[in-house]
């Protein structure tokens, strides 16, 4: 590296992760030439960022929305195995998917839970005893399961003593093993910020307008940042007096998700095989209208398996797999969907009689699979593939959340192979080292204390003022980063009494757009905080504030404040108003 580019990436380095600074950023992707860059900052793409900073590679990352704003901040938020997958015969997903699920999890147990898993079985169910028994175990032996945590059987009156809202009629018996909750924005987040940390370059809301080719390879990427305002990059008419960069790297990665093929379209190379997206939805109840005690995974008579999951006061269920062509920036929940979910879990959990009125928050996600032709939406594979076109645009399709660091490091060694194969690099890179990185807040000295370590920042926060719900509620989201967020509060108290909220929705609110890029009010609700899902009462009781801080902060005139203010009511009202129809 020149001394040269090394002062460009140190200047990037030193804006850190702060929605202040994305200009700044923009511009220090410019003036360098990379050694990868990454377009897209959902789970896939921010491992991929991680794996190949890690190993010493100048890399950039851009996202045309927020990070983890399509599927990896909408999924079932289980970093779990795939017990599914046995029945199709996907023994190598199980595996692989399996054995990641312990290291996901050790490098970042704030974020990462296990839970377990009721699956009970029923006379005429897709399951019975001797096949859960079977399944359950070889599932444990290809995950490599640790001891404490293999699977049990349970009686009829033991699965009921786990969970007595299930349906007594038929009951046969329950399986019971680990599955891992999370949360799985907060994951991505995570993610990214440990690669910034180490000096990756990473910007939301900064799309790609064109592909940069020259003698037929493709070189690099032009840019439009998204948000209004100047900058010092090149200025076109043709994107609304929005400003415009050009990056160069020596390989680019499409991590786009179900936008994979959009760009492969743009690079000419959508041809072979092409991505194939379904929709999943999940309902969230309160716990005073559904109060499941255990997480359950059960089959529905279609033959489609459900989850229905306690977390924090609330309990969520989903999801349905279904064929999608619509918008894919915003997949919509329908009434149809709604009313199918709803079945299930009245089925299931029939002393409930849910209604729609219950339904207190949605939210509906997009799984970019790999087309195989003539199977159904629940059929089709959930193995990822890399694509390599001639133009050199490196396409990272299907896959799952629970995988993303083990395909992240296989793309990274085939950009490895290829740079030495090119002479692009002088030597070999190192192998990855992200199976015993923690990521950012990890670094609480693995699982083992993890409990420990919340105990005393619940103390700490106590001693701050605190309420115990809101120190345990910071330290679990922020992990070893909680210390910056209780700093933070201590400088902000004065100014949050005065915006009449409390010192802690404050606290969080400048850290997120100091150290995790929120640039809009929905980053903070959704992604951010997990809010609109999980506490939407708290976010329209905050919403004002936030945003009143938010536009003196970042100098919004009266029509951005209005433009954002209108993006997170709609979102508001989706999150409980299906599609008609």
């Amino acid at each position: 590296m020149t001394k040269e580019l090394k002062q460009t990436n140190d200047k990037g380095q030193q804006q850190g992760f702060n929605a202040l600074k994305r200009t700044e950023m923009l511009q220090a992707m410019s003036e360098q030439t990379l050694d990868l860059i990454v377009i897209g900052g959902g789970i896939t793409g921010a491992g991929i960022a991680l794996d190949a900073q890690s190993r010493g590679l100048r890399t950039a990352l851009i996202d045309m929305q927020d990070f983890a704003a399509g599927t990896s901040s909408r999924s079932t938020k289980l970093v779990h195995g795939g017990l599914r997958y046995l029945k199709q015969l996907e023994v190598k997903v199980v595996a692989e998917v399996g054995k990641e699920r312990a290291i996901v999890y050790e490098n970042g147990p704030h974020v990462t839970t296990p839970e377990w898993m009721l699956l009970p079985f029923y006379k005429g169910g897709t399951f019975g005893k001797l096949s859960t028994s079977l399944g359950l175990r070889v599932y444990d032996f290809l995950a490599g399961v640790k001891r404490s945590e293999r699977r049990k059987m349970f009686r009829p009156e033991e699965t009921l003593a786990h969970e007595p809202l299930l349906k007594k009629k038929d009951l046969k018996g329950g399986g019971y093993y680990v599955e891992y909750r999370t949360d799985d924005a907060r994951l991505t987040i995570e993610v990214m910020k440990k690669a910034v940390e180490l000096g990756a370059l990473a910007v939301n809301y900064a799309k790609v307008e064109e592909l940069l080719v020259e003698n037929g390879k493709l070189v690099g990427v032009r840019v439009v940042d998204q948000i209004a305002g100047g900058g010092a990059g090149e200025t076109s008419g043709k994107t609304s007096g929005k400003t415009a960069y050009s990056l160069y790297a020596s390989k680019i990665v499409n991590a786009a998700g179900p936008w994979v093929d959009t760009l492969r379209e743009m690079d000419r190379s959508k041809h072979g095989k092409t991505l194939h997206l379904t929709k999943g939805v999940h309902l969230v109840f309160d716990q005073s209208k559904f109060p499941l005690r255990q997480a359950i995974y059960f089959d529905t008579p279609d033959g489609r398996m459900v989850f229905a999951i306690p977390r924090d006061g609330k309990t969520y269920i989903g999801t349905t797999d279904t064929n999608y062509k619509g918008d894919i920036a915003n997949p919509r929940i329908t009434e149809a969907d709604r009313a199918y979910v709803l079945r299930a879990a009245n089925e299931m959990f029939p002393s409930l009689g849910l209604t729609e009125a219950d339904v207190e928050s949605s939210w509906t996600g997009l799984r970019p699979l790999i087309h195989q032709e003539g199977k159904d939406p629940s059929e089709i594979s959930r193995r990822d593939e890399i694509f390599v076109s001639d133009s050199g645009l490196i396409s990272m399709a299907g896959g799952k959340l629970t995988g993303y660091r083990k395909m992240a490091e296989s793309v990274v060694d085939k950009i490895a192979a290829m740079l030495l194969a090119e002479g692009k690099v002088s030597a070999a890179l190192p192998p990855s080292r992200t199976r015993t990185l923690p990521i950012s807040g990890g670094d609480v000295g693995g699982s083992a204390k993890l409990a420990p370590f919340l105990r005393g920042k619940v103390s700490q926060g106590l001693r701050l003022g605190l309420t115990e719900a809101e120190a345990a509620l910071l330290a679990h989201r922020y992990g070893s980063n909680v210390d910056a967020v209780f700093e933070l509060l201590e400088q902000h108290r004065a100014e949050a009494a005065q915006r009449g909220m409390p010192a802690a929705v404050l606290a969080a609110l400048v850290y997120a757009i100091e150290r995790e890029m929120v640039v809009k009010p929905a980053d903070f609700f959704i992604r951010r905080t997990g809010a609109l899902f999980f506490d939407i009462a708290w976010a329209k009781q905050w919403k004002a504030p936030a945003i009143a801080f938010m536009a003196e902060r970042f100098g919004w005139d009266e029509a951005q404040t209005a433009a954002y203010t209108a993006e997170l009511e709609q979102l508001l009202h989706e999150a409980v108003n299906p599609l008609e129809a």
